[in-house]
């Protein structure tokens, strides 16, 4: 017999579980670069830039819109690599705690 109860205990834990994978999260960090390794971000999967290591070459007063690209790139690529950790992570608590409802779309909540 289906009991709402034990259903509602179920959404609490899992609330529980995701509170503290989001805090474990920022010491899961991604690496990303551009400019054939010209630029390097490093960021954690709570959305911060930990790290921007350039290398000197690409440094040039008379064009610094080619540095301004690579680190706009690298930066992109490392928020992109660690929001897909983030989703990886967050996945991995869901699937195995949450209930199997037909029909029941969690993607929109970061839940697949």
């Amino acid at each position: 017999m289906f009991n709402i109860g034990d259903l509602f205990g179920k959404i609490q834990q899992i609330q529980s579980d995701l509170a503290e994978a989001k805090k474990q999260l920022k010491d899961k960090v991604v690496d990303a670069e551009s400019g054939a390794g010209m630029v390097k971000v490093t960021a954690s999967c709570d959305l911060r830039i930990r790290k921007i290591i350039i290398d000197p070459e690409i440094i040039d007063k008379n064009d610094p819109e080619l540095m301004q690209d690579l680190v706009v790139a690298a930066v992109n690529l490392a928020i992109a690599r660690a929001e897909e950790l983030s989703k990886e992570e967050m996945a991995k608590i869901a699937k195995d705690k949450m209930p199997n409802i037909p029909g029941l779309d969690l993607s929109k909540l970061g839940m697949s």
